[in-house]
């Protein structure tokens, strides 16, 4: 239970990290996008991005489902 729970914390810290960072997510399909890193919900269902570029344009704001997401990166300073 307390290596999960430093996992979990670990996990959310990254998450915390990345908010408002330019952030390259791959997702299935192998499509990767860019956007910038704003938030994920409690039960890491979504990530919430704002200027996702897609191959079919760019979204202001948009919700990715953590399923479709296989993974993402961003750059640390």
């Amino acid at each position: 239970q307390a290596v999960r729970a430093a996992l979990r914390q670990r996990y959310l810290r990254g998450l915390a990290a990345a908010r408002g960072r330019p952030t390259r997510f791959c997702l299935r399909a192998g499509v990767q996008v860019d956007a910038v890193f704003g938030a994920a919900d409690v039960e890491a269902v979504a990530f919430q991005v704002d200027a996702l570029r897609t191959p079919l344009g760019v979204q202001a704001a948009a919700l990715l489902r953590c399923a479709d997401v296989l993974a993402y990166s961003f750059l640390l300073d």
